[in-house]
């Protein structure tokens, strides 16, 4: 689906991102880890498209991105941030039906009827007693909920997710990477996702990407990733890790020298 050559990114002398090499299967849940200042929000934006890369090439369904025009990437290829959407005075099911903006042409009309997919997706994220609300009227979780929704409904075959929990509770958290998970398991959409929580990324991903300062560190399963010696190595702290009582996956605990 995806396959990233040697990128690299710098910014005036500064290197933000150095020979990152990595690909993505078709249908795979793939996480992006790595302390803050370590390129995986800027990566992401390259693979999105937004962010042109100085060395290498991204290539997306055997094309090279460079060759896709925009609204031919919007078909593809959709993005859930991390403050998901502005507090603006459109009404929830405005917003989704903004999701079908790369199939309409420029009277606003695409070749089918699109309402049944909206109809559903809103039911789908619990947003049916909302539809008529405006943004500013939601909660940040509502709001995020939204924003998903919207790019659900472009059914992008790639979905990037930019650190999309934080600033979300925890009941939040869990909410939305349930439903990102089950739609990926649903529709076979290939989900790439940086993450800042160490613990949700081994849960959810098939696969993580670990960069430190724009480096590639390695990339594997949670349980290759989330070893006490390589997250010292790159986070400056050694947690205790230990396997979660119903998923056994790692799960990651820290350790505190106060209160002894």
């Amino acid at each position: 689906m995806i396959q990233v050559n040697g990128i690299q990114k710098a910014y005036q002398q500064t290197t933000v991102l150095k020979e990152i090499e990595f690909s993505v299967c078709k249908g795979e849940f793939f996480g992006i880890i790595g302390p803050n200042g370590s390129g995986k929000s800027t990566l992401l934006k390259m693979i999105s498209g937004v962010i042109p890369y100085d060395v290498g090439e991204i290539v997306i369904q055997d094309k090279p991105l460079r060759k896709y025009a925009r609204k031919e990437l919007a078909q593809i290829l959709a993005v859930l941030e991390q403050e998901g959407l502005p507090p603006v005075g459109f009404r929830v099911r405005e917003v989704m039906e903004m999701g079908r903006f790369p199939f309409q042409n420029w009277l606003g009309e695409e070749a089918e009827d699109a309402t049944a997919l909206i109809d559903e997706i809103i039911e789908m994220l619990g947003l049916s007693a909302l539809e008529d609300r405006t943004l500013d009227q939601l909660s940040g979780g509502e709001k995020q909920r939204v924003a998903l929704g919207k790019a659900l409904v472009q059914k992008p075959k790639l979905l990037l997710l930019d650190e999309p929990t934080t600033y979300l509770d925890i009941g939040y958290q869990i909410q939305l990477m349930d439903i990102v998970k089950g739609w990926q398991k649903t529709t076979g959409v290939t989900v790439v996702a940086v993450l800042h929580d160490l613990n949700l990324a081994s849960l959810y991903c098939d696969r993580i990407l670990m960069l430190h300062k724009g480096k590639q560190v390695q990339v594997g399963g949670p349980r290759e990733i989330m070893t006490s010696s390589l997250i010292e190595d790159v986070y400056g702290t050694r947690p205790i890790v230990m396997e979660h009582p119903v998923h056994q996956l790692p799960q990651i605990f820290l350790k505190s020298e106060m209160g002894k």
